[in-house]
């Protein structure tokens, strides 16, 4: 499928400052936000951007500060519940 999004130039121009081309930078954006979101796994975001190896997807996801399914704050509240559990029972190793 084939799809047509309009920028305004001052916005493309800005991208193509940054050395992207306009069409390409909205697709990765699509990308990266449809990862993110869970939208899209991992394999189908690496077919959308056109990258053979995941290895190349890890690469542009890293260079994007994208985080496999990020650690959120609710598991860190769970993880800290957890250290505290095992700090009271006398299993926690330092």
């Amino acid at each position: 499928m084939q799809v047509t999004v309009e920028i305004p130039d001052e916005m493309a121009t800005r991208l193509a400052v940054f050395g992207q081309e306009p069409a390409r930078a909205t697709l990765e954006a699509v990308a990266i936000e449809g990862y993110r979101s869970g939208t899209l796994t991992a394999s189908q975001t690496r077919r959308l951007l056109g990258f053979e190896t995941r290895y190349e997807l890890d690469g542009f996801l890293k260079a994007h500060n994208v985080w496999e399914h990020s650690y959120c704050l609710e598991d860190l509240e769970q993880d800290r519940r957890t250290l505290q559990q095992l700090d009271a029972e006398g299993r926690l190793k330092a």
